[in-house]
């Protein structure tokens, strides 16, 4: 394994991924190597490097794509950027009305449908799962039909259907990232099928 930091990603560019057999992308909090980060989803989508993105990731999937495949110039999160003119990953609707930030995050397990033809289905042998979760910003609706169309293909979402949950993109080898934790539920002898499938994927 190779540790990168997305802030080395910015400086140097992505040649300090021209070795890898696979990507993740993980979680966290706050705009320190973001666009490092999203400049290494790319990397992998146009390269067909497999790639996980976990949360933060799967957000950063998200805005690569929106930039690079629909030329939304400036897309970016509300998170990072208030005044971009793209908000593609914004607040959850019930957090707007928040005032203090501890534990106010949407948390816990929770049930996601999965398109019984999508890559993730078949790794899980199941069309609903329950993962763990952990963030307050979410794909924007109002963007999704564009991004679904232009091949972006959210193949997981929430039982009410509101809530964009696991991303593949369509033609690429193993791209998948999902707004949950999945390492949450993960244990050494029963692993994340999506860790596997990373893990097989990279070894090809």
């Amino acid at each position: 394994l190779n540790w990168v930091e997305s802030v080395d990603l910015e400086k140097q560019g992505t040649k300090l991924l021209e070795d890898a057999d696979g990507i993740l992308v993980p979680g966290g909090f706050g705009d320190r190597g973001i666009e490092g980060k999203i400049a290494a989803t790319r990397f992998a989508a146009e390269n067909e490097i497999p790639f996980q993105g976990v949360c933060l990731g799967f957000q950063l999937a998200t805005i690569g794509f929106a930039r690079a495949v629909l030329g939304l110039k400036g897309a970016n999160s509300s998170e990072f950027d208030p005044k971009t003119p793209h908000p593609v990953v914004d607040l959850l609707p019930e957090q707007h009305a928040v005032k203090g930030k501890g534990a106010t995050m949407r948390l816990g397990a929770h049930p996601i449908d999965l398109d019984p033809k999508s890559t993730t289905a078949k790794l899980y042998g199941a069309t609903t799962i329950h993962e763990r979760h952990r963030h307050r910003y979410e794909i924007n609706p109002g963007y999704i039909a564009k991004l679904e169309d232009a091949g972006l293909r959210y193949v997981g979402r929430s039982d009410d259907g509101r809530r964009m949950e696991v991303l593949e993109l369509k033609g690429h080898p193993y791209f998948i990232a999902s707004q949950f934790h999945p390492e949450l539920r993960s244990r050494p002898l029963r692993p994340s099928p999506i860790h596997l499938g990373l893990v097989r994927a990279a070894a090809r």
